[in-house]
């Protein structure tokens, strides 16, 4: 007799394989497709592969800048081979983590491309590789891909011209690296190159790199990157690609070239929405101001309109971070167990990995601004913690915090310094918790630590 599964999960990401996790540790039988490796994208062409490169480069650059700290090294210097070599090993060891967790609470793997095939009396339907899976409830998770624009010349150009994926897998450093859009991804390959020694151009349409980003902040991380080499080219639409040139129009309207080894195309991504059978269970999908879909549409308990069928993480279209794609992966499950729980989205922290760090949650100046909030900024320099003095030698940095003007409730939090990526988780429970400044500076933060500069700005409230 066939079995039945109480959870059918498309898409081993972050959304996928920690609701897997979970639902199978409350009891649920659960079956997790993926038809590439466990982990999705994340564990395996973004988020970690990226972050051990980068940590890398930063071992490096402390090498080089031992001498402010005592330390002297003679002609330090990095294999280029081996630094991809580790980023592999990282990822295997931790893809490898995530095939334990499934065994050990029970999650059957098809490691297999899924169609859904619709509902029937028993259950909602899924073909992978001949064999037939019926599941009670279906979730989502197919997570993005990266978007390519149809650049003129761009498909010409041929393996010049690489995304977060191919760029990942190069075995020879380049030279010399265009950057097409000066977002989160590009950013972080961008400093991590420069570092290496790459001369690198960033191409951005925006008046500023890292949009979303709190417009002093992203002033501050250019500037910085300006000083290490990384020339910025703002306001610059490109045009086309000439073979390893890109071609832009600059903010006067004049077409100008910059060439490179490789093009990096990091200009967002798109949720994979097709080739899986949605349209046989009639799954309703968000649509863009110009009527073109964009994701899955959700509820706060990441239904669907189609009863017994969720989705989470980047196929939503709704911020698209690994972390956020987890919780809203555990709040699907929840509701499938009838455990109350809904997805909020006032403090989801976004980090970008450069050096120094930078980290914001809620509302930035700007979008308080756009909102009509009444607000007040508190900010201090990071060199207001003594531990950040002694581990920063010559680093710059700056913690501020949005607050309501009347209730001095927690709005927002944004910083730049190391290492803050570590820290911030501490302003989103301020904020989920909706905690004041006064509430704030009576927390105790152990001393001496970078985090005790969130307290410190909450004392210079006027």
């Amino acid at each position: 007799m066939e079995q039945i599964f109480d959870l059918a999960i498309i898409g081993g990401g972050p959304g996928g394989y920690v609701a897997a996790e979970r639902a199978g540790a409350e009891g649920l039988s659960t079956v997790l497709f993926e038809r590439k490796s466990l982990g999705g994208v994340c564990l395996n062409e973004g988020c970690i592969p990226t972050k051990t490169l980068l940590y890398s480069a930063k071992v490096y650059n402390y090498a080089k800048e031992g001498d402010h700290y005592g330390v002297y090294t003679e002609n330090p210097s990095f294999k280029y081979g081996e630094i991809v070599a580790r980023k592999n090993k990282v990822v295997k060891k931790l893809v490898a983590g995530v095939k334990a967790a499934m065994k050990a609470n029970k999650v059957t793997v098809v490691a297999e491309e899924a169609l859904i095939e619709g509902r029937g009396a028993e259950g909602i339907t899924i073909k992978a590789a001949g064999e037939s899976y019926t599941a009670k409830n279906l979730l989502i998770c197919t997570g993005s891909e990266a978007a390519v624009p149809p650049f003129p010349g761009l498909k010409e150009a041929g393996d010049v011209i690489v995304t977060n994926r191919e760029i990942l897998a190069l075995e020879e450093q380049p030279k010399e690296l265009v950057v097409i859009g000066g977002g989160v991804i590009g950013m972080e390959f961008a400093a991590f190159y420069s570092t290496l020694g790459t001369k690198v151009t960033v191409v951005e349409m925006l008046p500023k790199i890292l949009g979303p980003l709190d417009d002093e902040i992203s002033s501050m991380l250019q500037k910085t990157y300006e000083k290490r080499g990384i020339n910025f080219c703002l306001k610059c639409k490109v045009t086309g690609i000439e073979g390893n040139t890109v071609v832009y129009e600059d903010p006067e309207g004049k077409t100008q070239r910059v060439s490179g080894d490789k093009i990096l195309v990091s200009v967002g991504r798109r949720a994979n929405l097709q080739g899986f059978g949605l349209e046989n269970l009639g799954v309703e999908l968000a649509l863009n101001p110009a009527g073109r879909p964009y994701g899955v549409k959700v509820d706060e308990h990441m239904r669907t309109n189609i009863p017994g069928v969720y989705a989470a993480g980047d196929v939503t279209g709704f911020s698209m971070l690994a972390h956020t794609a987890s919780r809203e992966g555990e709040v699907a499950v929840n509701n499938i167990l009838g455990k109350k729980d809904h997805m909020r989205y006032d403090a989801i922290p976004g980090v970008v990995y450069t050096n120094p760090e930078v980290a914001g949650t809620g509302i930035t100046e700007e979008e308080a601004k756009k909102k009509g909030i009444d607000y007040k900024v508190v900010k201090l320099p990071m060199a207001y913690s003594g531990r950040f003095v002694a581990e920063n030698e010559r680093g710059e940095g700056i913690c501020k915090i949005i607050v309501g003007t009347k209730y001095h409730e927690v709005l927002g939090v944004h910083m730049m310094g190391n290492p803050c990526s570590e820290i911030i988780n501490a302003a989103c429970i301020a904020i989920e918790q909706e905690m004041t400044l006064e509430q704030l500076k009576e927390v105790v933060f152990p001393h001496p630590t970078v985090s005790e500069i969130i307290k410190e700005t909450a004392f210079t409230i006027k």
